[in-house]
């Protein structure tokens, strides 16, 4: 199993479930989170799912849907002794020797525990309680609304403006910057340095602090920002490429940019609740 990233928590009746993801598509559910809804040791609980036969042929079923790589032949080996009171599900001979992609097994503190894919998960959370999977699905499908708002028209929009803008920036960074005698690593810090000064300006964090901050969630700094900062972040790159030409220092720069990022986030925020008073049931 590649390494996860932490991606998001549900919550059903009461009860924190963690996804993790390694691509953002393909979303692993904690099955020990689940299985907490009914027991107080959660692995016994999954264990004792996982050697009924149906559910090894579901498994098996399921990796040869989705896994090119799964070992079919040594999965009817496998699967034999499924469902007898001597057969023992292994998750690590599942991977390892089968080549499973469908469970694995995360260590640690907090996080830890067993996962599934969300196909699977649900196919557990079914034999948990049927009551129970209604409400993780009901959360889920509101975590994926969350995710498809973000993903709207505007917030797109303004993302392709601030990558637009972002040219013009990294054109004067390059024009005016970067020296012939620079080696490619040093060129690269040096995007990297200017691109962070605009994240400090505006966010108050340089992407590193906002990974590090931020663990739990995908993409980086940028993809994270409100509509308004995404509008801001496009004016900033335009403005900060006029003092590079300028040849203005980078603290003065900084400075500039920060001033610049607090007025127009005010202004924005002014227009935005003076749009909400001329709603329907807004302040007169």
């Amino acid at each position: 199993m590649a390494k996860t990233i932490k991606k998001e928590t549900i919550h059903a009746a009461g009860i924190d479930i963690g996804i993790y993801t390694t691509d953002f598509k393909n979303e692993f559910i904690s099955l020990t989170d689940i299985a907490r809804y009914k027991s107080i040791d959660p692995r016994i609980t999954i264990h004792n799912w996982l050697r009924g036969r149906d559910v090894v042929e579901f498994l098996g079923l399921w990796e040869i849907l989705h896994n090119p790589d799964f070992k079919r032949i040594d999965f009817d080996t496998f699967k034999e002794d499924a469902g007898t009171n001597a057969f023992v599900f292994s998750i690590k001979n599942w991977t390892d020797k089968l080549g499973a992609i469908g469970l694995f097994t995360k260590s640690g503190r907090y996080g830890g525990g067993i996962y599934a894919h969300i196909d699977i998960a649900f196919e557990f959370a079914s034999w948990i309680s049927p009551e129970f999977k209604l409400y993780i699905i009901k959360d889920y499908q509101r975590l994926k609304s969350d995710e498809n708002s973000r993903l709207s028209l505007n917030w797109n929009l303004n993302r392709e403006i601030a990558k637009l803008n972002y040219r013009i920036h990294t054109d004067a960074i390059k024009d005016n910057l970067i020296l012939q005698e620079l080696t490619p690593e040093q060129i690269s810090y040096k995007y990297a340095n200017e691109a962070d000064i605009l994240n400090v300006a505006l966010f108050g964090m340089t992407a590193k602090q906002w990974r590090e901050n931020n663990t739990d969630k995908k993409g980086n700094i940028r993809d994270d920002a409100t509509l308004n900062q995404l509008l801001v972040l496009a004016n900033m790159e335009s403005y900060n490429a006029i003092l590079i030409e300028q040849g203005k220092a980078m603290s003065e720069r900084l400075v500039l940019l920060r001033e610049l990022a607090l007025k127009q986030m005010e202004t924005l925020s002014a227009v935005s609740m003076d749009a909400i008073k001329r709603l329907p049931g807004g302040e007169s």
